[in-house]
């Protein structure tokens, strides 16, 4: 029986923190949310199901299992309220997710509120400068999952040229980088041009369903999965796994990454 409409609300849990935005969540209609020092919604959970991703740039950012839908190692920069690490908890069990967030108040938050998986063997926060922390791989992490913003726009840190190289150099042979950015950011092509430079173009775009978002992926490697027919078949297979609409994300992919008519190039 389906959880009936909970009364809307919304209220700080935390304040802000040496120079950090306030943690509030708010409730409406069976989904719990995650602010950071503003009316956006940085994170979502379904009351109900809380593997389930809520909002439309996640389900895109997940798209990177189109090139690889068996990692044994993710790396989350942003830790939110903690949807990836349920997603990969549930759906992806054998990986070993590390979540790396620098506000203590987030991370309390998501612990408290949003229904975290065990931290053990498969599952770590750590509380850090994710442009830092990342520094410690060298070809051993399989994704990169970049979500860092500050309550008003994306963190500078993690948009720099060297941040990108070093994502590179934490990569695994097949592994992906991918970001969440936002297509009106005025400062967006210029993140675009950054990585096609240390990526050696090997980047493309899936825009999300709504709201602008965009999730950037960049690869280590070119991936040998590129012809759309071969893509449309896997979305196929993936889209019973893990139910997201992976055949939406081929097509949104052929879209904005038209270079040739028969297949993805990067």
């Amino acid at each position: 029986m389906a959880r009936k409409a909970l009364h809307p609300f919304r209220r700080r849990v935390r304040g802000a923190v040496a120079d950090m935005p306030e943690v509030e969540i708010s409730e409406a209609d069976g989904i719990r949310s995650l602010h950071l020092g503003s009316e956006t919604i940085q994170s979502s959970m379904s009351l109900d199901e809380p593997a389930d991703l809520v909002l439309s740039y996640s389900r895109a950012m997940m798209g990177f299992l189109l090139f690889n839908d068996d990692p044994r190692h993710i790396l989350q920069i942003g830790l939110g309220g903690g949807s990836f690490a349920r997603f990969i908890d549930e759906y992806l069990p054998d990986a070993v997710s590390v979540a790396v967030d620098i506000n203590p108040q987030v991370i309390a938050v998501a612990r408290a509120y949003f229904e975290l998986p065990e931290e053990g063997d498969f599952f770590e926060i750590v509380e850090a400068d994710g442009a830092d922390y990342v520094k410690i791989f060298r070809g051993s992490t399989d994704a990169i999952l970049v979500d860092g913003f500050d309550g008003l726009q994306i963190v500078d840190a993690l948009t720099t040229e060297s941040f990108f190289d070093d994502c590179r150099n934490a990569l695994s042979p097949k592994g992906v980088f991918v970001a969440n950015w936002w297509s009106g950011d005025k400062r967006y092509n210029a993140f675009i041009d950054r990585l096609l430079t240390v990526f050696e173009g090997r980047v493309i775009e899936l825009p999300a369903a709504s709201h602008g978002n965009v999730a950037v992926m960049a690869f280590r490697q070119s991936p040998t999965l590129t012809q759309w027919e071969a893509l449309k078949k896997r979305a196929d297979e993936l889209e019973g796994r893990f139910g997201l609409e992976f055949g939406e994300f081929v097509q949104r992919l052929k879209m904005t990454n038209q270079s040739t008519a028969g297949h993805l190039v990067v």
